[in-house]
């Protein structure tokens, strides 16, 4: 059920974005002073978004670092569940943030959710930035929906 939400959500949010983001009074300003920049990765079908500070305040992108949780046999890599982003396929993603304003999306393997916790089988190392919030906004900026 949390997946269809999640999709629902993503809908919604992506337009949202592409107003919040893309829509201006003044059209000129606007062409001058696009609120992302969305690059292909060589070798790959993920892209790199890149947004301006302007935009990363309008959508209120936040990020945290993943942890470690070794409560159980083995070690868990562990998120917050806001961080998670469902594709169409039913893959699920986060984005990484290797540099400031910097996003690109990574396969995660989910094993569960707890709480407001996400635990992951395989994903990004312990201590790599993900952003926890905007995370749909980020997915509708990289699928370029709006523009």
């Amino acid at each position: 059920m949390r997946s269809k939400t999640r999709l629902i959500g993503v809908g919604s949010a992506a337009l949202f974005l592409a107003c919040f983001l893309g829509c201006q009074s003044d059209h000129a300003e606007h062409h001058e002073d696009h609120p992302a920049q969305v690059e292909h990765i060589d070798g790959s079908d993920i892209k790199k978004v890149t947004l301006t500070e302007r935009a990363m305040q309008r959508i209120d992108v936040q990020t945290t670092a993943v942890q470690a949780d070794d409560r159980k046999e083995s070690t868990w890599l562990k998120v917050p569940y806001s961080s998670l982003i469902y594709d169409p396929h039913g893959h699920t993603w986060v984005y990484t943030s290797p540099q400031a304003r910097t996003f690109v999306r990574e396969s995660v393997d989910l094993d569960r959710v707890d709480g407001d916790w996400a635990y992951l089988k395989a994903g990004p190392a312990v201590g790599t930035q993900v952003a926890s919030v905007g995370v749909a906004e980020l997915y509708g900026t990289e699928f370029t929906v709006g523009h």
